[in-house]
């Protein structure tokens, strides 16, 4: 009986993950940080805009698997993107904001504390594709 419990909870949480709404008013925020660093379960990195990055980035965004565009636009100068596991569907935001001469980079995730630096190894490889 207890296995069928256990079972039920790991399904449960897994449709939940999957189904829970995803929240463009809770992630699609500005980005206030001024320094690139690396948390738990986010990256922040700040880059600097060059004709066309934004354009790069999002292709580059639009191009990893499991990845939508959840809010914004390349004309607005902010966007937001959901990212999600493979295996569990965890989503995982990543939004990037023209701010003057610079485009901040935030990506983090919405479910736990540690990423496995998932979301700092995305953001380098957005700046790869800048060069």
């Amino acid at each position: 009986m207890l296995l069928y419990i256990l079972i039920f909870i790991v399904l449960a949480f897994a449709a939940y993950v999957r189904l829970v709404p995803l929240s463009a008013e809770r992630f699609h925020t500005s980005i206030s940080a001024t320094n690139n660093k690396d948390i738990k379960g986010a990256s922040i990195q700040i880059v600097q805009n060059t004709a066309g990055a934004m354009e790069k980035l999002d292709a580059s965004l639009k191009a990893l698997p499991r990845t939508t565009l959840l809010a914004g636009s390349i004309a607005e100068g902010h966007l937001t993107y959901v990212t999600r596991s493979k295996w569990m569907g965890f989503p995982d935001y990543t939004t990037l904001e023209q701010s003057g001469d610079m485009i901040k980079m935030f990506a983090r995730l919405r479910f736990g504390r540690q990423d496995m630096g998932v979301n700092a190894a995305r953001l380098r490889k957005l700046i790869t594709a800048l060069d």
